[in-house]
């Protein structure tokens, strides 16, 4: 391996740990597509299999045999490695994880590409707090369902929170962007997506009635916190469904709302 030790956090080699933030490493140009960052050996790990390429990885020496793991087919990735205090200035946090690695963003795959084989996908629409998207993605690895699709204004998956939240499933699950709703429903449609809107309505169908006879193709379509699916939205599904509730409460959180749409609506 390429093993650097650094002892400041100024080095100008740190500084795509240290100066940009996500939103900003998405938009570097050099490489093309940005770069996103992976925390914990765990993650790199996952993204490393899913043929996502580091730039650097950054671990302290304690640290260094898992990045040894990590790199065992990439020797030629530098390794910064750094001590405690410098790993907690450069990103105002201790730590724990092990590993930090600065990624090389791959492009997005055509809609029609990542849901070809598809079955079950789940629809993100504006879902902006990371931590939401970072728990649906991990939902939808466990519960079964084929893709993930967001909409041009939905958080981004690869945003550092949303992929330590989903314990790196971002990675695992296929997903890409939508266009706006005027094109994407003709899109989903045209692919034989039946649209399934989770949503508080007047004569919306209860979930479970959904799942018994639910169509061949299911697009679960899921708005934000607070506002839900837009009107758009709305006016392009099919079908609006809702969670019965109990106890005098509405709705769920999303990411709860999302794994019990996606548990009910398995392919058995």
């Amino acid at each position: 391996m390429l093993v650097t030790p650094i002892g400041s956090a100024s080095d100008e080699r740190l500084a795509d740990y240290r100066d940009l933030t996500d939103v900003a490493l998405r938009r570097v140009l050099e490489p093309e597509g940005g770069l996103y960052i992976a925390e914990s050996a765990k993650v790199i790990a996952r993204a490393v299999r899913a043929g996502h390429r580091p730039r650097s990885v950054l671990v302290q020496e304690k640290w260094l045999p898992d990045a040894e793991t990590l790199l065992a087919d990439l020797p030629d990735v530098p390794v910064y490695v750094v001590p405690g205090e410098v790993a907690e200035a450069l990103t105002g946090y201790t730590v724990h994880r092990g590993a930090l690695a600065a990624m090389h963003r791959p492009p997005l795959a055509p809609v029609e590409e990542v849901v070809a084989a598809a079955r079950r996908v789940v629809v993100l629409e504006d879902i902006v707090d990371h931590t939401n998207v970072g728990a649906i993605f991990r939902g939808a690895a466990g519960l079964g369902a084929d893709a993930v699709l967001v909409s041009p204004r939905c958080a981004d998956p690869l945003y550092r929170r949303s992929v330590r939240v989903s314990m790196g499933t971002v990675f695992q699950v296929p997903w890409t962007r939508l266009p706006e709703w005027g094109e994407a429903s003709s899109v989903l449609h045209g692919l034989g997506f039946h649209l399934a809107a989770l949503a508080l309505a007047d004569g919306a169908v209860p979930l479970d009635a959904f799942a018994a006879a639910a169509p061949e193709r299911v697009a679960l379509m899921l708005g934000a916190e607070g506002d839900g699916l837009s009107r758009r939205a709305l006016a392009a599904a099919d079908t609006v469904v809702t969670i019965p509730m109990a106890g005098g409460v509405d709705s769920l959180n999303v990411a709860a709302a999302a794994a019990v749409a996606m548990w009910e609506l398995r392919v058995r």
